[in-house]
């Protein structure tokens, strides 16, 4: 783990449909509202733009361990098994706004004709704002990270079979 390193989390959930009719980029670009906030408790809302240098963009906002945070997803690999996504997001804490680096990786693998294993991995690090933002509160980071941890944690195994049925039935209803 790396001195700024917050979390990396990664689960894994079957998904019942052919790794042939398994599209990540084009369900993550086209995921509507509903069916983020149903792939968790915590999620607020979703939506798609570009950005700045015309990359695809997946904006979600969600509330975990009660500070919301907006994420500006920006492709950085895009296969149909293999999707790499880089949020420097926002989070809005009791002590005010700072931001976040989080890196979404999600994979596809084949088990059989009929299956695949889907994972989630997310791996977050605080930006040079947040440790500032900590350092003025006198909040060692080491303290920030292991009340963080848990909470990320929590959220990405909960979000992670929620993820795999949502991705399900996109590559079933084609």
């Amino acid at each position: 783990m790396s001195d700024a390193q917050i979390v990396d989390s990664s689960f894994s959930a079957i998904i019942q449909a052919p790794i042939e009719r398994i599209d990540l980029p084009a369900w993550a670009f086209s995921l509507p509202d509903a069916e983020y906030q149903g792939c968790s408790p915590a999620h607020v809302a979703a939506g798609a733009t570009t950005s700045p240098d015309g990359k695809r963009m997946s904006i979600n906002v969600e509330v975990i361990g009660g500070s919301p945070m907006v994420q500006h997803y920006v492709e950085r690999l895009a296969e149909r098994d293999h999707l790499i996504l880089e949020s420097v997001s926002d989070v809005f804490t009791p002590n005010g706004r700072t931001t976040i680096n989080v890196v979404w990786e999600l994979r596809v693998a084949q088990l059989d004709a009929h299956r695949c294993e889907f994972t989630n991995h997310v791996r977050s690090s605080a930006t040079s704002e947040m440790l500032a933002l900590l350092d003025r509160q006198g909040i060692p980071f080491e303290v920030f990270r292991a009340q963080r941890q848990p909470m990320s944690i929590a959220h990405n195994q909960g979000e992670t079979p929620l993820f795999a049925a949502s991705i399900e039935r996109f590559a079933l209803r084609a």
